[in-house]
This record gives structure tokens, C-alpha cells and sequence, in this order.
């Protein structure tokens, strides 16, 4: 991974021209040699090859939010881990990087690299994360982690979970999926949360939605 770094400092136009510079982070496009390289030894499954749009549609929403420093947050289904890495940047957040297919991790690791930021990786699935992983965690966030019904339930489930152990804050972003919207709307019905049309044009045009739900009051 060092190497990989080095050849990152010393990269080349044609490379510079395979990353996007948004939100104060650089991310790494599916074309980008580096990339490239690691998916000839990575094969990330569960959707993990690429980062997917709504991870920006959360960034953009997350950098307009005033969250204190030093908050513990949790990304659900991280991926290449972009919006944990906005968090850990902009926020001083302390990051817990949870995905069930470890293969995602060496693309999340080169990212954390080139923004000079530090996560703590977790190899879970959404059945997996426990009571006692959750207590101390402050918010939770997840882009584009509900694309198959099946994990409606496990995804509600593990919200109702974080909720009754403290966690503060659960955002999810996604392009509207029906399996998402079968969460939202529950929620949105049942514990009074907050769902949200949103769009960015950075760095290119994109739709979606974000869930915002919050622990009640006490």
C-alpha cells in the first residue's frame, strides 16, 4: 500500500485526469492505475468495484451540516469509504469503517492514504454488528447500502438497534430504490424521521434521497 502511495505522489497527467477533486477530498476514478492495479487482486463483490453516487449526494448534504468535532460515526456498507473520509476530514470525526466484504478494503486504505486520514476497518454484515459495537457510536451514516429487498430488514433492524444503544443519528443517502423507500417510509412513519429529495452538482449531476432519523429526545 506504501508503494501504491509513492506511485500516487508521482503520478502522471493522464492519471491526474482519472480523479475527481471535490468537498476537499480526492477520490481515485475506476480508471485510475492505481485502481486498476488493485482490482487485479481485490475482487470486491457486493457492489464494492466502484464509488457509487450517492456517497457524494451524502458528502454534499454531510458538509452542510455543523457536526461537533470528535464524534464516533459508524459508515454502514463503507465501500471504498468516501464519506467516513469526509467526515474524518472536515469533522475530526473518529471513523468506524464497517463492510462485509473485506475486499473492499485496500480501495478504502488508498483513500484514507491520499487524504492523509485514518479509519478503523470492520468486517461485518448488517446481522453482525452488535449491541455492545454500537454503545459509544454518535451517528451512522451509509450511501447507496439498501439496493437489494432482502436487505430491508436487516438494515431496519440494525437501526432500531443503534437507536435503543444511544447512537444520536443514522443518515442514509440512496438514488430511491424501493427497497429503500420500504425503510424510510416506516420510519418516517413510525419514529417522526426525516426524508429528504436532494441533488448536487458535484461533481456531476445526481438525484436522490437521504433519511435522517434521530434518537428522541429525552
Amino acid at each position: 500500500m506504501k508503494m501504491l502511495c509513492s506511485e500516487y505522489s508521482s503520478r502522471s497527467s493522464v492519471d491526474r485526469k482519472n480523479e475527481i477533486r471535490e468537498y476537499g477530498l480526492w477520490a481515485l476514478r475506476p480508471r485510475h492505475h492505481i485502481i486498476r492495479r488493485l482490482k487485479s487482486t481485490h475482487a470486491a463483490s457486493f457492489h464494492g468495484f466502484r464509488l457509487w453516487p450517492s456517497s457524494w449526494l451524502l458528502i454534499d448534504f454531510l458538509s452542510r451540516l455543523r457536526l461537533r468535532k470528535g464524534l464516533r460515526i459508524m459508515e454502514l456498507g463503507c465501500g471504498w469509504g468516501l464519506a467516513g473520509i469526509f467526515c474524518a476530514k472536515k469533522h475530526g470525526a473518529e471513523i468506524i469503517s464497517v463492510d462485509i466484504d473485506k475486499e473492499v478494503f485496500p480501495f478504502l486504505r488508498i483513500h484514507t492514504l491520499i487524504n492523509h486520514v485514518q479509519t478503523t476497518t470492520v468486517e461485518l454484515g448488517f446481522d453482525d454488528v452488535t449491541k455492545a459495537q454500537l454503545r459509544g457510536v454518535d451517528v451512522i451514516i451509509g450511501a447507496d447500502i439498501c439496493f437489494w429487498d432482502s436487505l430491508a430488514d436487516s438494515l431496519r433492524a440494525l437501526i432500531c438497534r443503534a437507536l435503543n444503544e444511544g447512537v444520536q443519528n443514522v443518515l442514509i443517502a440512496d438514488p430511491g430504490r424501493s427497497s429503500f423507500e420500504k425503510v424510510s417510509r416506516e420510519f418516517v412513519e413510525k419514529r417522526a424521521a426525516e426524508l429528504w429529495v436532494r441533488s448536487t452538482e458535484r461533481p456531476y449531476p445526481i438525484d436522490g434521497r437521504i433519511l435522517s432519523i434521530r434518537a428522541p429526545s429525552t
